[in-house]
């Protein structure tokens, strides 16, 4: 758990650099609206890390994979391209150069986005089934710290010192997680050796059958496990439900990464208030209400069950957006700045625990890094994209206007989370860690 802690950590701390907070120092620093919607592309990487996730799962890094183990090498890995692209953002000049500041995002964004993939799968293999509530939770809580201090800490470091000297010392930063990793241990039982097992298996049949030649063979075996046989896995498990889980997984944060992007923008330049404002109100307090969202979330889970909650999470997401339309309509006023904040971060809260602990719980234990980058891939995806146009839609018709779209962009998450409960029982009997028990065993749980 402690070992999660500052895992979550590594893995927060460039997400904000290359979102709000990058946003942030964009309007800050006099670029265009619409260009600022333009740079929240940036966090498609995140959207798309399932393309090379196969690699993750399956490629072993030379020497450091002798050194360090097949997860903590790639952990390790792309904590180095991290640093180095956040330290290079902190030399750009974002009003002569975005093009270069994009391309120096790029690579903390893809670099971040790998070291996702290789966490998720460390975070599954390292401990048994019932200690992942607990694993996930340490996680999310150290995550959560890390926006903290990318969010709250890096407006504090711009306003004081500079932009560069912020970006600097979160580039430093990153040596809390590389630290980490020289630290823990590589999982005991690595779910690699199953799926070799089924590369091995693809291998000899396709020699005997195809009659090709070994390394020929070898190479089908090897992109049967890394590729094709996460997907094939899922769609065979899940079967007729298996594009109604992707569907929901793809629309279930559409409301709120759509609306993520616009916010400190709104927050500065419309509403007026300074970046120590918004760091305090948004940032620290925002930390704490979301933490709070966490726990309770946790609660509700083991209380009500997971897919009740993510219908829970689904209505008070897209209820939490309509509030800035009213926001929006009056003067500044810092404590009604903080009420809406504070519902905004206690509904995202909440959402997140249901949505990981609904994830983690669809994952095989054979393509862990793989199967879970498909989900957390497709949950940002269709936000992402739909985020570059919200400048956009800003400039055109008004922030009000634009929170009333992305509040009813949530209706279709509400939707499928009802058919998710209605199909409860059905989902529990193809779940991965039932599939060697008998169908009758599962009849009566609930949802």
């Amino acid at each position: 758990m402690i070992a999660l802690l500052f895992l979550g950590f590594s893995a927060g701390l460039p997400f904000l650099l290359v979102f709000s907070t990058l946003n942030a120092r964009l309007a800050d620093v006099g670029v265009e609206t619409a260009t600022i919607g333009f740079f929240s592309w940036l966090g498609i990487t995140y959207s798309i890390k399932v393309f090379w996730a196969p690699v993750v799962d399956r490629l072993q890094l030379p020497l450091l994979d002798r050194l360090l183990g097949k997860r903590r090498s790639w952990i390790l890995f792309a904590q180095m391209g991290i640093a180095t692209g956040l330290y290079l953002m902190a030399q750009v000049d974002a009003t002569t150069a975005p093009e270069i500041m994009a391309l120096c995002g790029l690579l903390v964004a893809f670099s971040s986005a790998t070291q996702d993939v290789a966490i998720d799968a460390y975070r599954i293999e390292i401990a048994e089934e019932r200690l992942q509530a607990a694993l996930a939770a340490t996680y999310i809580f150290g995550y959560r710290l890390a926006l903290l201090v990318a969010g709250a800490g890096a407006l504090y470091l711009a306003e004081f010192w500079s932009w560069q000297v912020s970006y600097e010392v979160m580039a430093a930063l990153v040596g809390v997680g590389a630290l980490t990793v020289l630290v823990v241990r590589e999982p005991a039982v690595n779910h690699f050796a199953a799926a070799q097992d089924i590369a091995h298996k693809i291998e000899q049949e396709a020699a005997r059958r195809s009659h090709l030649n070994p390394r020929l063979a070898r190479l089908v075996g090897w992109f049967y496990a890394a590729v094709a046989g996460p997907f094939l896995d899922f769609f065979r498990r899940y079967r007729e439900l298996a594009l109604i889980i992707l569907l929901m997984v793809a629309v279930y944060r559409i409301s709120d990464i759509a609306m993520g992007v616009m916010a400190n923008p709104f927050y500065l330049d419309f509403m007026g208030f300074s970046k120590t404002q918004v760091a305090d109100v948004t940032k620290i307090f925002g930390f704490f209400m979301t933490i709070a969202g966490s726990l309770i979330g946790g609660v509700l889970v083991v209380r009500y069950g997971v897919r009740r909650i993510l219908l829970l999470g689904a209505i008070m997401t897209a209820a939490t957006n309509l509030f800035f339309v009213g926001l929006a309509q009056y003067p500044p006023n810092i404590m009604s700045l903080a009420a809406v904040v504070s519902a905004d971060n206690l509904s995202g809260g909440i959402a997140n625990v249901a949505l990981i602990a609904w994830l983690s719980s669809m994952t095989s234990a054979s393509f862990t890094a793989t199967q879970y980058a498909l989900f957390s891939s497709l949950m940002t995806l269709p936000g992402k994209f739909i985020g570059g146009f919200s400048g956009i839609v800003v400039a055109g018709f008004g922030y009000a206007e634009f929170f009333l779209i992305a509040g009813l962009m949530g209706v279709p998450a509400i939707l499928l989370a009802v058919f998710m409960i209605r199909h409860g029982n059905r989902l529990d009997a193809l779940a991965p860690r039932n599939e060697e028990k008998p169908e009758g065993e599962l009849e009566g749980r609930s949802v």
